[in-house]
């Protein structure tokens, strides 16, 4: 794999898919509302200020995020682009670090030996762009999950960041699961059963309605003026 660049893409992200958009907005009220709140969401544009990805820095990426923020992800994925020059590394160029250097970083050791696994499956050919690509989404998350510290949250962020699947729910990530607490009325966090009960309705549109439930989380919705 060759080098790849730290520079974001400069497409701006794609309005929500109004098929979807319209779909989720009559499936669910409470969903309606956050919708109508934000008529120029762009699912993806969080990512404009990441690096491109591709499978190998996906996984990089989500890995990174176990249990840490999205701030404390991004800050140590900046000072992993330092020890290699500014940019991700590639499989090869993971494999052939110091992981003293690697763990300079941030990263835990625990979290530097499974990307090492993965760099080494895509090396020798058990992972790549392509095969994980033509997989359904029940084959890429039993692939993922194979692999020592890979559990369902980072094979399910995976579908949602390098496949951009269309029905992916997160039930086990915390800031989800208190999107829904607050927008649903629940005087608790939601379990696992009661996040897939709810997201029937979403279905098949699940990825877009995280979208929207993480929006009303962390973004300002646009206020009519009148």
């Amino acid at each position: 794999m060759g080098k790849r660049t730290t520079e974001p893409a400069l497409a701006v992200p794609a309005l929500a898919d109004p098929e979807a958009r319209e779909f989720l907005r009559r499936a669910d009220p409470v969903l309606a509302r956050i919708i109508e709140a934000r008529p120029d969401f762009r699912p993806r544009s969080w990512t404009t200020d990441l690096p491109a990805l591709d499978a190998f820095s996906t996984l990089i990426f989500q890995v990174l995020g176990q249990q840490l923020s999205v701030r404390a992800t991004r800050t140590i994925l900046g000072r992993l682009e330092q020890v290699f020059g500014g940019r991700l590394p590639t499989p090869a160029e993971m494999l052939a670090a110091d992981p003293g250097a690697v763990r300079s970083s941030g990263m835990s050791t625990r979290k530097a030996a499974t990307l090492r696994e993965v760099a080494q499956r895509i090396v020798d050919g058990r992972l790549g762009d392509e095969a994980l690509a033509a997989m359904s989404d029940e084959d890429v998350v039993a692939t993922l999950t194979s692999i020592p510290g890979i559990g369902p949250w980072t094979a399910h962020g995976f579908l949602l960041v390098a496949l951009d699947r269309p029905d992916v729910l997160l039930t086990g990530d915390l800031a989800l699961r208190r999107a829904v607490e607050r927008a649903y009325g629940f005087d608790h966090l939601p379990t696992d059963d009661e996040m897939l009960e709810l997201a029937e309705r979403w279905r098949p549109y699940r990825s877009l309605a995280v979208g929207y439930l993480f929006a009303s989380e962390f973004d300002e919705p646009v206020v009519a003026q009148g």
